[in-house]
């Protein structure tokens, strides 16, 4: 079997995997490859079509510092414009010779003899590297519903992550699961085409209004003048900012969370007339303990005459239709909007991943609690790397986390190539201490996690942690670049 051989392996040709692969030109590493199951670039934009997908925030903080683009057509731009955004960039900085297509990674060993790790694919494809970075993301899995009876459905079932743009809602009738971010998004879009539109709600989701407009040709054109897309920007991180990492992490501290949730009920008194169906779209958790949506028209959509909002739990599926104990639902087609593997098994990585020793990272990770040292480095797995590891997330931009994570990385890489080291390893000292602080930060008076518990959130991981950063976006960044270096291990060949 031939063997593929690189210094760098990134996995996942998303947003991650580019910024990442663009970062390491810069820095003078070149012999990387990417790989990626897909067919084309952008992750979550490439398998995201459904109807009225867009990005949650402002399309000027989603966006690459370094590459910000002045033709977005909406403050929140819709999904073709990012999954074109990510062409641009895989063209822009000469990326697409050095991706591979179609090549699911099943499975990742490192040889302690060699300081190397090799990745069996789906296909039989070996390919060996000094370095891989992990840049899988998080939402481009399906999760699927475990719903009895499920499979029996007669009608056509699409997840909104694999939409099929064959299938015609036109004077159909349509049950969609879920309530989520997606959901939002789809929700109204659909609802004016179909004959009846049921929506099955296990928790309410926090819907603030969404501060969207059409980019007029004179304000793209002002992006364009000396400081016009950094102030753009600012602005545009500032909002993010106390919109969820502040009202979140520093719930205790700051009145940003009051204020968001008076902003969201004093929407939802505005959006929907039925009393009774308002009451059931009102969120029973603090604003936070859910990534929030913002919408003009998803709350809306619960007064037209062909929507009915669901709250029952479900009891089965059959092949006509959806059952709660008490009402049937007639269905011809099923929506599951049911999000992403998330904080979950086989989703982080994607594939199996066995460090020093065999060391397995599910079974160490479910024996230990998801961490990595700031949410980079596993101890135990040398010379692997997340972009989007525990504990490295803050709720910002993707797009800063991308880069703050990138960073870091390139710190050991060049320390790795300066001394001469083959094996780069954070040390369990330090991932303990990072992990320590980070749960001391929760518990205290920065997080709000006391008030989730009804929130069935992705964020809770199954041991009821929420591993993500309760930072500043500003200090995470800083972190980023500022790590104490001797926190990893750099042992040159033997």
């Amino acid at each position: 079997m031939n063997t593929i051989e690189h210094e760098i392996i990134i996995v996942g040709a998303g947003f991650s995997g580019i910024g990442a692969a663009i970062a390491l030109r810069e820095a003078g590493f070149e012999d990387f490859l990417i790989v990626d199951d897909a067919d084309g670039v952008g992750g979550t934009w490439h398998w995201n079509t459904y109807p009225g997908v867009a990005v949650d925030i402002p399309s000027f903080s989603y966006q690459f510092s370094f590459d910000q683009r002045t033709e977005w057509s909406r403050v929140y731009a819709p999904g073709r414009e990012l999954k074109a955004y990510a062409e641009s960039c895989v063209d822009k900085y000469g990326l697409r010779p050095r991706i591979r297509f179609g090549t699911t990674v099943t499975a990742a060993d490192f040889d302690a003899g060699t300081d190397r790790w090799t990745l069996r694919t789906a296909d039989g494809t070996e390919l060996s590297a000094r370095f891989v970075l992990s840049a899988t993301g998080v939402l481009t899995r399906p999760k699927l519903p475990e719903i009895p009876g499920i499979e029996t459905f007669a009608g056509a079932t699409v997840h909104t992550a694999r939409w099929d743009h064959d299938l015609d809602l036109r004077g159909r009738r349509v049950a969609v699961i879920g309530t989520g971010a997606s959901a939002v998004q789809v929700i109204p879009e659909i609802a004016p085409r179909v004959e009846h539109l049921t929506v099955f709600q296990r928790t309410p989701i926090w819907c603030l209004p969404r501060p969207d407009a059409a980019v007029p040709l004179p304000a793209r054109l002002a992006l364009r003048l000396p400081g016009g897309r950094a102030l753009t920007r600012l602005l545009s991180q500032t909002y993010v900012e106390f919109t969820f990492p502040l009202a979140a992490h520093y719930h205790r501290s700051l009145p940003t969370a009051a204020i968001g949730e008076r902003a969201g009920l004093a929407h939802l008194r505005r959006q929907v007339r039925d009393p009774a169906i308002r009451a059931k779209l009102t969120p029973d958790y603090a604003l936070g303990c859910k990534r929030p949506s913002f919408s003009n028209d998803y709350l809306a959509t619960f007064n037209r005459a062909n929507v009915t909002l669901e709250t029952a739990p479900i009891t089965e599926i059959t092949a006509t239709g959806v059952h709660t104990a008490q009402t049937a639902h007639p269905a011809d087609v099923l929506i599951l909007a049911t999000g992403f593997k998330v904080m979950e098994s086989g989703n982080m990585p994607t594939y199996d991943l066995h460090g020093v020793d065999g060391l397995d990272l599910e079974k160490w990770w479910d024996e230990n609690r998801l961490q990595a040292y700031e949410g980079v480095s596993v101890p135990g797995f040398p010379n692997y790397f997340s972009i989007i590891g525990p504990y490295g997330y803050n709720g910002a931009s993707y797009f800063t986390l991308i880069e703050n994570q990138t960073r870091h990385i390139l710190r050991c890489l060049r320390r790795a190539r300066a001394t001469g080291a083959t094996r780069v390893e954070v040390s369990r000292a330090a991932n303990d201490r990072f992990f320590r602080e980070m749960l001391a930060r929760r518990g205290g008076q920065v997080f709000w996690q006391d008030s989730c518990a009804d929130a069935n959130s992705y964020y809770f991981d199954k041991h009821g942690d929420v591993p993500l950063r309760p930072s500043s976006t500003v200090e995470a960044a800083w972190r980023s670049g500022h790590f104490d270096l001797s926190d990893y291990l750099f042992t040159p060949a033997r």
